[in-house]
């Protein structure tokens, strides 16, 4: 499933088509959720997940993320490992990225579950809640 967004990015869930190296860069080196995270295990990670999700720039180039875990016995999903990256913020592509992750494609009926210490005004827009402890 593929969607076209303004200036010529695009949104592609084809894992076939996920860059690997810059998600893994990304993530074991800038991430404060998976810091030092190895290659090996991000590459299981992207292969068992029921849903990858990339953000293309207009020159073809993965410039974010979104990985989806599925729950199916408790109709959960888990929205895992989002970014984009930092030359790209501030266009409105990270809420772009959450929405087609979220709303659009298989998952969009089920219930999602996120853990996150920011972008909780981000989330926030598509039902999810800060836990109350």
């Amino acid at each position: 499933m593929k969607r076209d967004l303004p200036h010529r990015y695009e949104l592609d869930d084809e894992t076939s088509r996920i860059d690997r190296e810059v998600v893994h860069r990304f993530i074991s080196e800038e991430s404060y959720w998976g810091f030092r995270r190895e290659r090996e295990v991000m590459d299981g990670l992207i292969e068992r997940a029921a849903r990858n999700v990339g953000l293309y720039a207009p020159n073809g180039a993965l410039v974010g993320y979104s990985r989806t875990v599925d729950a199916p016995d408790a109709w959960l999903v888990y929205l895992a490992d989002v970014f984009v990256l930092p030359e790209h913020r501030g266009r409105g592509l990270g809420l772009d990225l959450v929405r087609f992750t979220v709303e659009e494609g298989p998952y969009a009926q089920r219930r999602w579950i996120l853990h996150t210490k920011d972008a909780h005004g981000l989330y926030k827009q598509f039902g999810f809640e800060e836990l109350r402890r």
